[in-house]
């Protein structure tokens, strides 16, 4: 290594160094969002892999490095909350998954006919939850949690605009609401020191919406596009 490389990479050590641990994270966030953008694959199976070691591993070798907790605590309050928060959004995903724009794009893994074997939806569960506990490790742990003790219950606001980009792909009233749910789970996160409520809420809502739309709607489709006929979008 030359002399010039050398005190570069030297000068970037000391720069990284000097940085507080709310800079570090959301520094090492974006860099873990441009990696994901650049290498984030279609299939479960990749997405499984690729996501846990980006989102997962990446901020927990962050934390770990420094000492430093990204919200894996589960206490009587973590518990309440997470109940909570779950009976909160289920009825969302019942009333989404009676929109033909939902129907259209979910399951995003798999087709009906696959997924209506119990064994088959079971397996298609477990990476579900595997993929949700990586990705709320990066939204709720790194950039939430992992930054509250600078911002405080304001740290709940960091995430939604990368949750959006993340999330561009998917139908009109998701995106819609990708930027409050995202904020309502930081803030019970935060609230909890925890985040288990988010990885519950998340991991059983997609779930539960799967199981749905491979179904006949349970919330007839028509009924539910009469009450959401004011909304400027397609439903």
């Amino acid at each position: 290594m030359s002399t010039s490389v050398r005190g570069s990479v030297e000068r970037v050590v000391d720069a990284w160094r000097s940085l507080s641990w709310t800079a570090k994270s959301l520094l090492w966030g974006f860099v873990l969002t441009l990696l994901w953008m650049r290498y984030s694959p279609p299939g479960l199976d990749e997405r499984v892999v690729v996501d846990g070691l980006i989102f997962f591993v990446g901020p927990m070798a962050l934390a770990a490095t420094y000492g430093r907790d990204l919200g894996y605590r589960v206490d009587r309050r973590a518990v309440r909350n997470a109940a909570l928060l779950a009976l909160f959004v289920l009825p969302f995903y019942l009333v989404g998954s009676s929109l033909p724009s939902i129907r259209a794009f979910y399951p995003m893994w798999g087709t009906a006919a696959e997924l209506r074997d119990p064994i088959a939806f079971a397996a298609h569960a477990v990476k579900q939850f595997a993929l949700v506990l990586a990705v709320e490790t990066y939204y709720r742990g790194l950039l939430c949690v992992g930054v509250g003790e600078r911002f405080g219950i304001k740290a709940a606001f960091i995430s939604p605009v990368v949750y959006a980009i993340h999330h561009a792909t998917k139908p009109p009233i998701e995106i819609l609401l990708s930027g409050p749910t995202d904020v309502l789970f930081g803030a019970v996160d935060y609230k909890s020191d925890s985040l288990l409520p988010s990885v519950v809420a998340h991991g059983v809502g997609l779930v539960f919406l799967d199981w749905l739309v491979i179904h006949d709607p349970i919330i007839p489709i028509d009924t539910v596009l009469g009450w959401l006929r004011w909304l400027p979008l397609p439903i």
